[in-house]
Order: C-alpha cells, then structure tokens, then sequence
C-alpha cells in the first residue's frame, strides 16, 4: 500500500458522479483542495453502507475543514447514481471498474469469499494534497464510525 509522502499519478482517469453529473476527469481536477478518498467495495451492501452512512454524517465538517470528499468503489455511475439518491450522497462518487485508483495506491490485495479466492482493493482511506502527494493512509477502515476516524486523522496533519 503507498506510504504517506508519495504521490499519485495525477493523470489517473476516474468517470465520477458530482451533483447528479457524470463525467471522466483526471485525479488533478478533483483535487481543488485537499481530497480524502474513500475506497469501498460495493453499492447497497453491509459494510459498505454503514462506511458511507458514517461519511454523509461527516461530509459538511470535511467540507468545512477544507476537504474534499470522494467515495470509490467499482460499481458504475449508473449504480452510483441510485445509491446517492437513496442515501443521501453529496459527494462526488467515483467508479473505478479496472481499479486504477487501487493500482495507483499499491492496494490490490486477495481477499475471499464463500471459499473462492479474488482480487480487489482494499478498503481504505487517502488523504491527498492538492499537488496528488500522499498526506495519509488509512490502511484499515473502520465502517462504523469512518467519519469519526477520518476526522482524527485529519486533526494529527495540523
């Protein structure tokens, strides 16, 4: 997984979902400020909801200390779409089929499921600054309080 002190590709091309808007951009155009990525794994499942239950319950405070906010999992803007509508999402949403964003940050990791064995990313979080360096990771998210969690680790980079 990249360290804190890299930096990411800023030519790295995201499709997104911004106020009800699709669009492809580069990591450069979403990072206007300092931008926290927060990787999921899927739309309308457990953990995943609960990760972002906890971040739309935290968006304004990031907002207001002067982050950026961006969930990405693989799921298409389409589901994305259906998925801010029904939880409430304001923030910019990014779908990452071919895990560039995961390639990127060094966190394609083998995982398991029903016995069968898969790669995927890793659910984690990035605070990146404005120039695409690393400012910190969060290797393991917690998904029940992952606002709460991001806003410590936000306060240890003052």
């Amino acid at each position: 997984m990249i360290q804190a002190g890299r930096k990411l590709p800023l030519n790295l091309r995201l499709n997104i979902l911004q106020n009800d808007v699709e669009k492809q951009v580069a990591l450069s155009e979403l990072l206007t400020r300092p931008t926290i990525f927060s990787v999921y794994m899927r739309n309308n499942t457990g953990g995943c909801d609960k990760q972002n239950d906890s971040l739309v319950k935290h968006a304004a405070a990031f907002a207001k200390a002067g982050y950026n906010l961006v969930a990405v999992s693989r799921d298409t803007i389409s589901s994305h779409r259906k998925y801010a509508a029904k939880k409430g999402i304001t923030y910019v949403l990014a779908s990452d089929p071919d895990d560039g964003f995961a390639r990127a940050t060094d966190s394609l990791v083998e995982k398991s499921m029903y016995g069968k064995k898969f790669t995927g990313p890793a659910r984690a979080a990035y605070v990146v600054d404005r120039d695409g360096t690393v400012l910190a990771v969060v290797p393991k998210v917690d998904t029940a309080d992952h606002g709460a969690q991001l806003k410590t680790v936000l306060a240890g980079l003052k």
